[in-house]
């Protein structure tokens, strides 16, 4: 198994965690992912790296089966708009590609934002640092690690 920055950073807080390598489709997303780890798309959660009006980075965590509603989270967060990173956008701030974007481990810190029916599920799956790769863990490892605003910007 790969050893990321996300992975040592989960090693680090002492986290249980599960590792789940999968053939990466490019562009084939949440879906793909679920599909060949044989779960639900809405427990494969995506991080999505989005900057504010002022160019302010950030990072929203989102089931796979579900959209950020930019308007809702910019009214949340008291912003005028917020827009998705270009891919060098969010390569730059995070130190990941796009496609193994992981809130754990990122280059730069950020706010971090999740959807908050995240909390609700019994375990999830999200990128371990590199394409092909995600993580399985309790929902509430990830809110005391990486102290995200919950919020509901579901749609």
């Amino acid at each position: 198994m790969p050893v990321t920055a996300a992975i040592r950073a989960l090693r680090a807080a002492g986290v249980a965690y599960t590792e789940h390598p999968y053939e990466y489709e490019e562009k084939g997303g949440t879906a793909v992912s679920s599909r060949k780890l044989g779960v639900e798309e809405h427990s494969v959660v995506k991080t999505l790296v989005m900057e504010d009006d002022r160019k302010k980075p950030m990072i929203v965590l989102m089931h796979g089966d579900r959209d950020v509603s930019t308007k809702e989270l910019a009214r949340a967060i008291g912003a005028k708009s917020v827009a998705p990173c270009s891919p060098e956008g969010a390569h730059r701030h995070s130190g990941y590609i796009v496609g193994g974007i992981s809130p754990f481990g990122t280059r730069h810190p950020m706010s971090i934002y999740m959807e908050g029916t995240i909390l609700d599920l019994p375990k999830i799956y999200i990128n371990g640092g590199r394409r092909g790769f995600l993580v399985g863990i309790r929902p509430g490892d990830v809110a005391r690690i990486l102290s995200p605003v919950p919020l509901r910007v579901a749609i």
